[in-house]
């Protein structure tokens, strides 16, 4: 989680994402090591209104950066937490008073024009997941199998390219930023059952369901009318990147190699046919 930057007494504080690879799970991780330690192992554990910031004005919740922080905390979490809810689903949020620009990196998955962010995406891929968790020793990643035999694979790369204490967030993530190779992602599932299947590729990252950046490019304009907002929606509608239809024979692994940029969210989805 964002941390403060020390320049409020020149009016220009701001929040610093924290380098700290285990910021926030580590957090949950030590509340379930003292229930441990406590004698009540059953005891539940909550945790609501988290994410990459506490403050509703940080450009961070807008950007691609957070799907991958997101997935990769809860990832971090395990089982140690009953349940781990984001701040809140939209950005109309009364708190700290009614927003007027189209992002203004409030605490919702939704902007208050109903553009679906990053975030959204990642959440909307979680849910893709079958109920069957798979064996896999990869930390950035879930593969599961759902009631039918179709398999999910859910990979990330989350990396903090946030500068330090130099830059706060509030300056930083208003940027365009485009993310850097992460070089190839090789995808092995094993012992699927022979036969056709369709793959689906759905992806968030840098200029992919990554409806700040479409922003960005019109000019980051004061406000959007609603063409604007129909064709920010238009280009990140989560849509899959490719379809296409494999053929596993007996014995037969399935592959699949993947380019991975900086903080890429990939869902793969294989559906027997």
């Amino acid at each position: 989680m964002a941390g403060k930057c020390n320049a409020a007494k020149f009016g220009q504080s701001g929040t610093v994402l924290d380098k700290n690879p285990m910021s926030v799970s580590g957090e949950v991780l030590q509340s379930r090591s003292e229930i441990q330690a406590a004698g009540m192992p059953e005891l539940e554990l909550h945790y609501t209104e988290w994410s990459a910031s506490y403050t509703p004005a940080d450009p961070i919740h807008d950007s691609y950066h957070e799907a991958a922080y997101v997935l990769q905390k809860l990832k971090q979490v395990g089982h140690a937490a009953n349940s781990m809810s984001y701040w809140v689903f939209t950005d109309i949020f009364e708190e700290p008073g009614p927003r007027f620009t189209p992002f203004h990196g409030g605490f919702g998955m939704l902007t208050i024009q109903g553009i679906n962010k990053p975030v959204f995406y990642a959440y909307q891929f979680m849910n893709r997941l079958g109920s069957t968790e798979l064996t896999n020793k990869d930390s950035s990643s879930w593969v599961c199998r759902d009631s039918s035999g179709n398999v999910q694979a859910l990979v990330w790369d989350f990396t903090n390219t946030h500068p330090g204490d130099s830059v706060h967030n509030q300056k930083y993530y208003i940027r365009d930023l485009p993310s850097k190779s992460k070089g190839k992602l090789r995808l092995n599932i094993k012992e699927l059952p022979a036969g056709a299947y369709s793959v689906e590729l759905y992806k968030v990252g840098y200029g992919c369901n990554d409806a700040y950046t479409t922003y960005l490019a019109m000019g980051r304009p004061a406000q959007l009318n609603r063409t604007a907002v129909e064709q920010i929606k238009k280009q990140n509608d989560g849509a899959a990147i490719y379809r296409k239809i494999v053929t596993i024979n007996k014995n037969e692994s399935f592959a699949e190699t993947i380019d991975m940029r900086e903080n890429d969210v990939c869902l793969v989805n294989i559906v027997r046919l």
